[in-house]
């Protein structure tokens, strides 16, 4: 019979993720077989799973650090933000449904079989689970048909660890107050607390663990450090993303308002040779880039309004005359294009609007997603990649007679005459090694300088010493329940 934890925030990005993925590890290397669940996620950035749907990159991440390939039980209702006010609903990896805000809050409760189902599954097939929550259970005005904290804690009868996050200031008001607007149930259903993100001296902090423990009853886990390499995991939320690297290539991505997948940033920062410089809203594109980067977007006709709005369309164009390359994935690489025709009206109203004219290829919106794991191959240099598709539309035209890549016989991208411009629905292409060496090499990189995989494991490997050293694993063990 399996066991499970669930780990919830005093608050949103207390690090709840990178705490899962760590613990998840260090169970793995006692001798567990874990699989993460996370009931419902919010999120742009996803990963394609082995069963063919999709889930939040982080619980990719975090089954990564169990040693398991991603499946879309691990998380069961994924939401991606259109708009301020509505998002995609994903149920078991494939799309049900696009509400809005208000409409999602009586359509939740309904998916609590779906949630259930899958946390079931999982549990069958192994010793421990590990949920995490998402937001914080404190929003008690949520608590109602609540499918993403308390409300699933109670309908599997889950015991909880409480996350506060010291580094934003008030951790023992994010915990005390917690436990206070707590409706008793679902307070007598934390175990136990952790504090986040310290820095500096760890025993400073001793009184204030005392207190917590005083005030709430609850099992003090330990105060965890800043892990200080959290940087080299792929990240969750694009606002975790910065600007990164001093080397002398030089690639600038616009922040899109509804960027998607942009992990295909992440083996790209790990380059010594490469900055990744990315510019936010109100700001110009530098003149000095070596290559300009359009990301995937869940809105690609939205974004490329805002990035028009930024007046980013003359920076790039103004790039390209200075001879410049552009490089546009998925969403980004739609943009590249001459026009977008959305007849269906599938990302909000039915229309055709002009791209940035950078290929000869025009894309029309289709209401089937492809979602698939794929081996490709760049036409230029004979290099094997592993990537993902996950995207809506069909792209066609002139330059996609230049192909950029072969999957299993059939062309993929498109590029200009010159070779500059180079477009493709292919995601998590930079991941390997000898592609990305490849691509960058005409811009400087003299030698291969970094093993990107093996990066991410050696620091999941480090996260897991980082959680046996600072957290009480035994307690956390003894405070899991059977399921």
């Amino acid at each position: 019979m399996a066991r499970a934890i669930m780990i919830q925030g005093a608050g949103s990005n207390v690090g709840k993720s990178i705490l899962v993925a760590g613990i998840a590890r260090a169970l793995c290397k006692r001798g567990y077989k874990v699989a993460p669940f996370k009931p419902q996620n919010m999120s742009n950035n996803a990963a394609v799973t082995s069963d063919g749907g999709e889930i939040g990159r982080a619980q990719a991440l975090q089954a990564r650090a169990c040693g398991l390939a991603p499946h879309t039980d691990m998380n069961p209702v994924l939401l991606k933000p259109e708009t301020d006010v509505g998002a995609q609903v994903i149920v078991h990896g494939h799309r049900v449904a696009t509400v809005k805000a208000r409409d999602y809050g009586k359509m939740k409760a309904t998916l609590m079989p779906a949630v259930l189902d899958s946390f079931q599954r999982l549990a069958a097939d192994v010793d421990f689970v590990i949920v995490e929550g998402a937001g914080s259970p404190a929003e008690i005005n949520l608590r109602d048909g609540d499918i993403a904290n308390m409300g699933f804690a109670e309908a599997a009868d889950v015991p909880v660890v409480l996350i506060g996050d010291i580094d934003r200031g008030g951790v023992i008001a994010q915990l005390v107050g917690t436990h206070a607007v707590l409706p008793p149930a679902d307070r007598d259903r934390i175990k136990a607390f952790a504090v986040n993100k310290f820095r500096g001296d760890v025993s400073l902090f001793k009184d204030g663990a005392t207190s917590i423990v005083n005030m709430t009853g609850w099992a003090n886990l330990g105060t965890v450090p800043w892990f200080a390499d959290a940087h080299k995991l792929p990240a969750e939320d694009i606002m975790d993303i910065a600007s990164s690297g001093d080397g002398h290539i030089k690639i600038v991505v616009p922040r899109l308002s509804r960027i998607a997948n942009f992990d295909d940033l992440d083996p790209l920062a790990s380059e010594p040779n490469v900055t990744i410089e990315i510019v936010d809203a109100g700001r110009p594109l530098p003149a000095d880039a070596d290559v300009i980067l359009l990301p995937g977007t869940k809105s690609t006709i939205g974004d490329l309004a805002y990035l028009r709005a930024q007046g980013w369309d003359i920076d790039i164009l103004g790039h390209v005359r200075r001879g410049g390359h552009v490089l546009g994935i998925c969403g980004g690489y739609q943009m590249l294009g001459a026009w977008i025709d959305d007849p269906g009206g599938i990302e909000g109203i039915a229309e055709r609007v002009a791209g940035l004219g950078l290929l000869d290829v025009e894309t029309v919106m289709t209401g089937d997603k492809r979602l698939a794991e794929v081996t490709a191959r760049d036409i230029a240099t004979g290099t094997s990649l592993s990537a993902y598709e996950i995207h809506i539309g069909r792209t066609t035209g002139m330059d996609c007679d230049r192909p950029w890549f072969e999957i299993e016989g059939r062309p993929e991208g498109a590029q200009s005459a010159s070779g500059r411009i180079k477009g493709c629905y292919l995601h998590g292409l930079f991941a390997s090694d000898s592609f990305r060496h490849s691509y960058l090499a005409p811009f400087g990189l003299d030698a291969p300088q970094s093993d990107f995989e093996a990066s991410v494991d050696e620091t999941l490997d480090a996260l897991a010493k980082h959680m046996e050293t600072h957290l009480d694993i035994d307690t956390l063990i003894n405070a899991a329940g059977e399921v």
